[in-house]
């Protein structure tokens, strides 16, 4: 058996504590955000939040715009496109490394697809498919293109995601995940390729997000955090609270805003500083890793192995969402405020944090990471 390409999968005894840390650390984010589209029956107000009016609701509604809203997928981004950077340097060849990277970002523009048919159309495998494809090609631009590439990338970003969510709080329509609010599941079906192909346009963030990711990979600043990373630890995450905090009290009614203009304001806002918090993010769990090195207890110990199957954990917390909350099966989408979803959500990750830790004492990888892993490095 000889391998097509000299690349091959990172081995366990290989892999840096601080991406894995952050992915299953940032798994909880990820599952407290998705979990919020699928309440329903009630009006819709800004970025797609329903309107609430129970004060522990509407502070959980917030706290999630504030700190999750917009914050963790760019997060996600930067690791992904640090990933890419460590792929890549383990080529044979710039030939070899195109390849390996391509194929995986095609594969992941498969898998989201299917997770988008038949689990959840809001799938963000997809979006970091089609990132992974435009990174191919900027792989060997100099640091400097990169950065100025992702500023100007932020004037779309800033645009699109105000227009996308620039619904008016109480308007009552709901303008985006139509199929999360249906009670015929064959109606939701056919909805949800149509959803899933307009996701990216409320997440173009991530491809900032990604293209700092690869300058950080770079210089493997997750692995030796310097000053630069300390600074982003501390004012990334600041960023995104006075960022997402103006539209999160609108959307919540602690702060009267009917007028558009300022809802789009606030909303182009909001994206710009998520992507500095999901950053900032980053940076803190690099410190973090740093300062915990070998010295690593159960919890950070199983946050890490959740990290290592981030995939099969995010795909577990769609097959959770569904069975419980939209209206064509349990239907608690209809019933539960946003308190109680968080509290849910929570509760999900934590599961699938036990059962990552389960397959780690075990010896069994993610059953995702390992298809993607199979085809990525096929062999013949």
């Amino acid at each position: 058996m000889v391998a097509t390409l000299g690349l091959r999968p990172v081995g366990e005894g290989e892999r840096q504590l601080a991406p894995d840390l952050a992915r299953g650390a940032m798994l909880a984010l990820i599952a407290v955000a998705n979990s919020a589209v699928y309440l329903y029956g009630r009006p819709y107000g800004v970025r797609q939040h329903i309107v609430e009016h129970d004060l522990p609701d509407r502070v959980a509604a917030a706290l999630t715009m504030s700190l999750v809203d917009g914050r963790a997928y760019p997060m996600f981004a930067a690791l992904f496109g640090y990933g890419m950077v460590q792929i890549w340097n383990r080529r044979r060849d710039d030939l070899e490394g195109r390849r390996v990277l391509k194929r995986r970002s095609l594969w992941l523009l498969l898998f989201g697809a299917v997770h988008a048919l038949l689990l959840f159309s809001g799938d963000v495998l997809g979006v970091y498919g089609l990132v992974g494809l435009a990174l191919v090609r900027l792989l060997r631009v100099r640091d400097r293109t990169l950065l100025v590439l992702g500023a100007v990338w932020l004037v779309p970003v800033a645009l699109l995601s105000a227009l996308a969510y620039s619904t008016p709080a109480g308007s009552g329509e709901r303008s985006i995940f139509w199929s999360l609010a249906v009670e015929d599941p064959l109606t939701a079906l056919g909805l949800r390729p149509i959803e899933w192909v307009m996701t990216p346009v409320g997440m173009t963030g991530v491809f900032t997000a990604a293209l700092v990711g690869v300058w950080a990979g770079r210089r493997e600043l997750l692995a030796v955090p310097d000053g630069l990373v300390r600074r982003a630890a501390l004012w990334g995450p600041l960023l995104g609270v006075a960022g997402g905090l103006p539209v999160a009290l609108a959307a919540t009614k602690f702060v009267d805003v009917t007028d558009p203009g300022a809802i789009v304001g606030l909303n182009a806002l909001h994206v710009v500083t998520g992507i500095a918090a999901g950053l900032g993010y980053a940076a803190v769990i690099g410190l973090l890793a740093q300062r915990i090195g070998a010295r690593r207890g159960v919890i950070v110990t199983a946050l890490s192995a959740c990290g290592q199957r981030s995939m099969t954990c995010y795909l577990l917390q769609s097959v959770v969402f569904v069975a419980l909350l939209p209206p064509y099966t349990i239907g608690l989408g209809g019933r539960l405020g946003s308190a109680a979803t968080v509290a849910l959500a929570l509760g999900t990750w934590a599961a699938t944090v036990v059962a990552a830790e389960v397959m780690r004492r075990t010896g069994v990888r993610g059953p995702a990471e390992t298809l993607l892993r199979r085809l990525t490095y096929r062999r013949k």
